[in-house]
């Protein structure tokens, strides 16, 4: 009796194995890459963030809002 499941023309071949850890491997030197730029950038840029957290600390603006004067409408 011939087994049904096995087919006489299609040679028997293994399945090819699956090459996701090459991707998996592009994704982490992606991420390390990104993350070590931004290490430089910040280090590059310390001088400007340092300026910017101590904006946080000195709230206020004393050149913001509108004058004391009021110069009225010229209209």
């Amino acid at each position: 009796m011939a087994d049904i499941l096995k087919s006489t023309t299609s040679p028997n071949t293994p399945a090819p194995d699956p090459e996701n850890s090459g991707w998996v491997k592009i994704g982490v030197v992606a991420a390390a890459s990104a993350f070590a730029g931004g290490l430089a950038a910040a280090w590059w840029y310390r001088k400007t963030l340092t300026k910017l957290r101590q904006t946080g600390e000195n709230g206020t603006n004393p050149h913001f809002g509108i004058p004391a004067e009021d110069p009225g409408d010229d209209a």
